[in-house]
């Protein structure tokens, strides 16, 4: 709090030192209104004509090679509000929060590779009637990937606040091998992106980065 104020006294004493900027004239030219009405944007540039279509077909495709994920929850590529909270933890807290943000579809996609990597990628829509629920969630999820140790991120590029997220310590259990993961979260408009890596080696910056990129190049 100190350095604030400290802050803000100084740029004061700056401004009060420098010589007063001399205003622009109050005579400006005329601009003339363009007659007709506006040319709406194309889907190409208006994000939202996308995301008020099919969100499975934003999502990325299956790559060649890949085998389905039998393990993925939903119905034909969608997951309700009930399936999106049963993948956590607590799915009844999920559920009631999912209703406090405003929850409205989710699009999912997810494969295997080799037999010990598996990827799923989610699209989850907010109506967003009381808040910016995409970015609060995108915020959420990006504080719970920062409190697991042995964590590292990265800033998404081209988005305001998405990030990416390696965690060098896997999950144990006796019988089976360690688990290694990784998290990217993002957000556009009324979409939140949520990407998660699984595999029995350390997923590395340069896979959860590259799917990231290529995710948020379709939304």
């Amino acid at each position: 709090m100190l350095g604030l104020v400290a802050g803000a006294c100084a740029g004061y004493l700056i401004q009060a030192d420098r010589a007063p900027t001399k205003l622009p004239s109050l005579s400006q030219p005329v601009i003339k209104q363009a007659k007709g009405e506006p040319e709406p944007l194309s889907a190409a540039r208006d994000a939202r004509l996308r995301t008020d279509g099919d969100l499975r077909k934003l999502l990325l495709k299956k790559p060649a090679g890949a085998e389905d994920a039998e393990w993925l929850t939903g119905t034909d590529g969608w997951l309700d509000q009930a399936s999106y909270a049963e993948s956590y933890e607590k799915p009844a807290g999920a559920f009631e929060h999912a209703s406090d943000e405003e929850f409205r579809r989710a699009a999912v996609v997810g494969w295997e590779t080799g037999g010990d990597s598996s990827v799923e990628i989610r699209l989850v829509q907010y109506r967003q009637e009381e808040s910016l629920a995409a970015e609060e969630s995108n915020s959420n999820n990006q504080y719970w990937a920062g409190r697991k140790s042995g964590t590292r991120s990265w800033a998404l590029p081209g988005t305001r606040d998405g990030r990416a997220y390696v965690h060098s310590r896997p999950e144990t259990k006796a019988g089976y091998l360690p688990v290694y993961d990784a998290e990217a979260y993002a957000w556009r408009g009324d979409v939140c992106l949520e990407i998660y890596v699984t595999g029995t080696k350390p997923v590395t910056k340069a896979t959860i980065m590259r799917l990231a990129e290529r995710q948020l190049e379709r939304l």
